[in-house]
């Protein structure tokens, strides 16, 4: 055999250089597919949980059979329309609070006194100044506290939570004077018609909060004294459930 022939034979027996980079090129392939498997797991919420089960099931026989993604579709498609439904029934609920007490505001003649608004957070109830306290005083007046009475009874047939909010004008006080200023004057007034809620209109204290913002919530600009007059106000609001206190 020649020295050529030979040496063929030998380079055809040997296995090929690049062969190891097949084997190398499916290990990477596999180690990639591992760490982005991992990766869908931790970013994964139920529903994309969910959609990976069932493309692995039918693939491997070891995952039990269970409820479909369809049928889970339609559980959350049914919670989604119970918690509309609820959300139809709390806004119902919300309108009889507040024409309830908008009659009561009128069977006292007070509507130019207090003025009763649904927002989104739920029912608004703003009160002048004049109604409930003297001028840079904290304790309510009498017929403050009756119109406070009132509105508790109402308050009483419902479960929402209740925040009491103080607000006053811009106008910083001219004197030294106990209450210190705007900020502590709308605190010790809304605290105030808390403690009537609580004491005298019998609602539960779990239910309640006060709260002083000073002049920082205006509902009108402080150019007049009109404007100013609308601005000092106290406001019982009556939030409605998924309202954030």
């Amino acid at each position: 055999m020649s020295a050529d022939r030979r040496r063929r034979r030998k380079n055809k027996d040997e296995p090929r250089a690049g062969n190891w980079l097949t084997t190398y090129g499916d290990m990477v392939t596999l180690i990639l597919t591992f760490f982005v498997l991992l990766y869908s797991f931790s970013t994964v919420d139920v529903m994309k949980f969910q959609k990976l089960i069932l493309s692995f099931r039918g693939a491997i026989g070891i995952v039990d059979a269970g409820p479909s993604f369809q049928e889970d579709e339609a559980v959350f498609s049914g919670q989604t329309m119970v918690d509309a439904g609820q959300s139809r029934v709390e806004t119902t609920d919300i309108m009889k609070v507040a024409e309830r007490l908008r009659e009561t505001v009128k069977e006292q003649g007070l509507e130019k006194e207090i003025t009763v608004a649904v927002q989104q957070r739920g029912v608004v109830v703003s009160i002048s100044e004049g109604l409930l306290f003297g001028t840079g005083a904290y304790e309510l007046r009498p017929e403050g506290v009756r119109v406070i009475n009132a509105i508790g009874e109402i308050l009483g047939e419902i479960d929402n939570q209740i925040s009491v909010e103080g607000h006053t004008d811009n106008v910083p006080f001219r004197r030294e004077s106990f209450v210190g200023d705007n900020w502590a004057l709308s605190a010790l007034r809304a605290a105030r018609i808390v403690s009537v809620l609580e004491r005298q209109a019998g609602i539960d204290h779990r239910r309640l909060q006060s709260v002083g913002y000073g002049p920082a919530r205006p509902i009108m600009p402080n150019d007049s004294e009109r404007h100013r007059q609308m601005n000092r106000r106290a406001d019982i609001v009556i939030l409605s459930r998924n309202a954030v206190r």
